[in-house]
């Protein structure tokens, strides 16, 4: 979704970039303070807060933990703060929900976290 919404918000990317690459040069745009790139986090934040709400109708989610390269940097607190106002205001039933991010490192290397902090559910 960050390279299709940096199209969309007017970023034209170096030829040849792959996707990890576009992706990176999102982030630095976003670092350097590039009036564009809020835009592109926010949208994400909405995106995963419907798709929360979504989930939770068949669901019984309590907890979420948002992991990956995306959430790298500011991105990622733009897009937990937007999940969670978008959560609140249009699924207010489920607020209980808590959304959490761990530490940038632990964001960056994504999946592996995620298996490694599955609590265990022997209920």
């Amino acid at each position: 979704a960050v390279i299709r919404l940096a199209e969309v918000n007017g970023i034209v990317f170096p030829e040849g970039l792959t996707l990890a690459q576009k992706l990176k040069y999102v982030q630095d745009l976003h670092k350097e303070g590039d009036a564009r790139t809020p835009a592109i986090y926010t949208t994400i934040g909405t995106y995963f807060g419907y798709q929360l709400g979504f989930y939770t109708r068949f669901y019984d989610i309590k907890h979420v933990l948002i992991l990956g390269r995306v959430t790298s940097g500011n991105g990622g607190e733009i897009i937990l703060e937007e999940a969670n106002s978008t959560l609140r205001s249009e699924f207010p039933e489920y607020a209980g929900i808590t959304i959490a991010m761990p530490s940038e490192y632990m964001r960056r290397v994504g999946q592996s976290i995620a298996a490694a902090s599955l609590p265990d559910n022997k209920d």
